[in-house]
């Protein structure tokens, strides 16, 4: 590189302090002169340069999600690439150049060099990067807690949705049933005795006691006895029969049954007689339903108040169990194919921990455990104690984790999904949780066919 261009690159910010017989470190890089929309560098890109912008504008960002996040802009003065040089690791983000531009840049060999040589160079991008892993690492956890705050709110969208849609529909049912029930009761009204009354409401209470205590019944058996007591209504000259069966077959409500009712009943009143039981039916039925779904919507409001530790402090009394069923509850809609097997100890004591991070670890290896499965493998969630700590085990059986990268799976922006598939954070923010609040951990091993992440939570803490 010829003297001016050196002077040029010297008069930056991070040379201002290199002696004359320092000037090997910049002359042996190079300037490139670079038009907008040049890519630099892409994400997972080896690291190869170290780079100092003279002119223009460069930006950096990455895609999470198909989404492309803008990190940082470079600007003149400013230099980049010596985190992943340092840390010989890929590049996590895509470089593009958005104004014309032209960097100085040094090879993996040159940026070396300059550190040994000079001091003052290095002190500044030793405490550059420091600086930016600091952020970095704020950044990282804010943004993990957003990709958690994601997949809860996902998965609770699509757990309300079940049980509102069929409280919804049940309501809608109730009002048409309920009049129904009403038009029977002023034609029995007329056409009943008390007596028959009195045959009409034993058997509809008898029915109802039946209904509330059936069992399931093959779909065989269940198209037999519906096919036999249409037949029967339809003999009786009661229309639509088809109707009326599903009702009545799990309320015990067979051909024997109603026959002897009729024997008790004014013929004239059969028809409505049927139909009211049918509505009664229904109505326990409906309101059955009513309950089930808003019991679920309950559920989950409970579910999401304990999985964030709502109104409670950071560090709190808890039991692991209740956060993996919170988390299981949230993930409940990426779990609808997966074999889900608990094994837990319920004799494990309560722990001083922080409870709403502990939910975000079980979110972010349980998540894994499901992609690694692809939805539709075998997972095991188990708990247990040890040495006077409680472990928690998540497995799969999946593919497993190569070799090859396995000492990288704490890195950051390190991940195994594909690129714009994962954040490459969950495993490291993770790690960082275990560590720096519970004192712990988290290991794994991985084979073909089965991974196993286990943390270890102290039972008693040091003050």
């Amino acid at each position: 590189m010829d003297a001016a261009l050196v002077q040029t690159v010297r008069q930056a910010p991070l040379f201002a302090g290199l002696q004359d017989d320092q000037l090997d470190c910049i002359q042996r890089g190079e300037v490139i002169d670079l038009p907008a929309g040049t890519i630099l560098v892409q994400a997972n890109a080896p690291a190869e340069y170290f780079f100092l912008n003279l002119e223009g504008e460069i930006r950096i960002s990455r895609v999470y999600n198909k989404q492309e996040v803008l990190l940082a802009v470079n600007k003149p003065g400013m230099f980049m690439g010596e985190i992943p040089l340092l840390l010989g690791a890929p590049w996590h983000a895509n470089v593009r150049v958005s104004k014309p531009a032209r960097p100085f840049r040094l090879d993996q060999q040159g940026f070396w060099q300059m550190l040994g040589e000079c001091r003052c160079v290095a002190r500044e991008i030793f405490r550059a990067a420091a600086n930016r892993l600091r952020n970095l690492e704020g950044y990282s956890h804010q943004r993990q807690k957003l990709v958690s705050l994601g997949t809860m709110a996902a998965g609770l969208a699509h757990e309300l949705n079940n049980p509102a849609a069929a409280a919804r529909r049940a309501a809608d049912q109730l009002h048409e049933t309920t009049s129904a029930v009403q038009t029977f009761l002023c034609q029995l009204g007329k056409a009943l005795t008390p007596t028959e009354w009195q045959h009409l409401l034993a058997a509809e209470e008898d029915a109802l006691l039946r209904l509330e205590r059936s069992l399931p019944l093959d779909s065989l058996s269940r198209s037999d006895r519906e096919e036999a007591l249409t037949r029967w209504l339809h003999e009786h000259g009661i229309a639509e029969g088809w109707k009326l069966a599903p009702n009545f077959v799990p309320a015990g409500l067979d051909p024997e049954r109603l026959a002897a009712l009729a024997n008790k009943l004014n013929p004239a009143s059969h028809t409505a007689a049927v139909g009211w039981l049918d509505a009664r039916l229904n109505l326990r039925l409906l309101l059955n339903l009513v309950d089930q779904s808003t019991g679920r919507v309950a559920d989950l409001v409970k579910a999401i108040k304990s999985y964030t530790h709502m109104d409670q402090a950071p560090m709190q009394e808890v039991d692991v169990h209740e956060g993996l069923e919170c988390t299981l509850t949230m993930l409940g809609h990426k779990l609808k194919n997966v074999t889900l097997v608990r094994a837990f100890d319920r004799s494990v004591p309560r722990i001083m921990a922080y409870g709403g991070e502990l939910n975000q670890v079980w979110t972010n290896l349980i998540d894994n455990a499901i992609d690694a499965v692809k939805g539709t493998g075998r997972i095991c969630v188990g708990t247990c104690l040890e040495d006077n700590q409680v472990v928690v085990e998540i497995v799969d059986n999946g593919s497993g984790i190569p070799p090859e990268v396995q000492s990288r799976m704490f890195e950051p922006f390190f991940t195994t999904k594909g690129v714009g598939s994962g954040t490459g954070l969950g495993l490291m923010i993770s790690n960082r949780i275990i560590a720096d609040h519970h004192g712990r951990e988290i290991e794994f091993e991985s084979k073909p066919g089965e991974t196993r992440f286990k943390v270890r939570l102290p039972v008693t803490r040091r003050s």
